[in-house]
């Protein structure tokens, strides 16, 4: 932890704060659970391949393949849920 921030502790607990709400965002949770499809994405493709296709690779192949299918089923996932509470 840098000096200043050991110094001033309103800014630790701001930066604590800002930390907390970022981790529980919607967005960010939509990034990470996105991020991990890409990821299972690039093991599979890599398997199939019998060598690692490197992240940039995975990341394009699942966009055009993939991501707006994904993001659909996401939102009727989303919408099933806030019906059902």
């Amino acid at each position: 932890m840098p000096d200043f921030m050991k110094e001033n502790p309103q800014m630790l607990s701001s930066e604590e704060d800002h930390s907390r709400f970022v981790r529980n965002s919607v967005l960010y949770k939509e990034f990470l659970a996105e991020r991990a499809e890409i990821l299972k994405h690039k093991w599979i493709e890599s398997e199939k391949a019998g060598r690692d296709i490197g992240f940039e690779k995975a990341l394009l192949d699942w966009i055009v393949k993939h991501r707006s299918n994904w993001r659909e089923r996401r939102k009727k996932e989303a919408r099933t849920q806030k019906s059902a509470s």
